[in-house]
């Protein structure tokens, strides 16, 4: 009998880990899960990921980009000059406006749904343990600085993207609320004091 040919295969697989992912965790994650749940013979899923971190890593590299998407579509971004309008430090290419654009996006992304960024940052944290994570992990990390020193220096945008993780991990891991308001004073104060 011919094969079949199934060139969205090895997308459906990834799909399929995701949904695994977060209705059981990593810990739930095995060929055999990923297979039934994309309903494929289990050879499909070794065939395409000859291991599970193989698997991980596809998974977190779905999910990395969502975030940095959202950088990289923001007109304010851009860099100096990227919006029309006041340029003073209330206008959007001053600090208060970066800190503005950063926490509407941060609102925007906690609007959706929350189950979609409690699984990216599974999939980003599960880095401490799996080494081999590492890298992609630092990927989104290094893409976020690069889009946000448009706009500031690179020591400036570091900051401000591990007080964005920081915040996200806090809302997450608290079940908490965010907190626009609080929000973009920290950043204020990250930009203000990055020139």
């Amino acid at each position: 009998m011919a094969r079949r040919y199934d060139p969205g295969r090895r997308e459906r697989i990834v799909d399929a880990a995701l949904r695994v992912i977060a209705a059981d965790g990593i810990a739930g994650l095995s060929h055999r899960t990923v297979a039934a749940e994309a309903d494929v013979p289990l050879g499909s899923t070794t065939y395409h990921f000859g291991s599970l971190d193989e698997l991980l890593v596809a998974a977190l590299r779905r999910y990395n980009d969502n975030f940095v998407r959202e950088l990289r579509g923001s007109q304010a971004l851009a860099g100096p000059g990227g919006v029309s309008g006041p340029t003073g430090p209330a206008g959007p290419d001053g600090p208060a406006g970066l800190a503005e654009e950063l926490t509407r996006l941060l609102g925007r992304w906690f609007a959706g749904e929350r189950g979609a960024i409690e699984l990216e940052y599974e999939l980003y944290l599960a880095a401490l343990r799996r080494p081999v994570l590492r890298p992609v992990a630092a990927e989104w990390t290094e893409e976020a600085v690069e889009l946000l020193s448009r706009r500031t220096d690179r020591e400036t945008a570091r900051a401000l993207v591990a007080l964005m993780d920081g915040v996200c991990l806090q809302v997450l891991l608290t079940g908490g609320a965010f907190d626009a308001p609080r929000t973009r004073e920290m950043l204020g104060r990250i930009v203000d004091g990055g020139g």
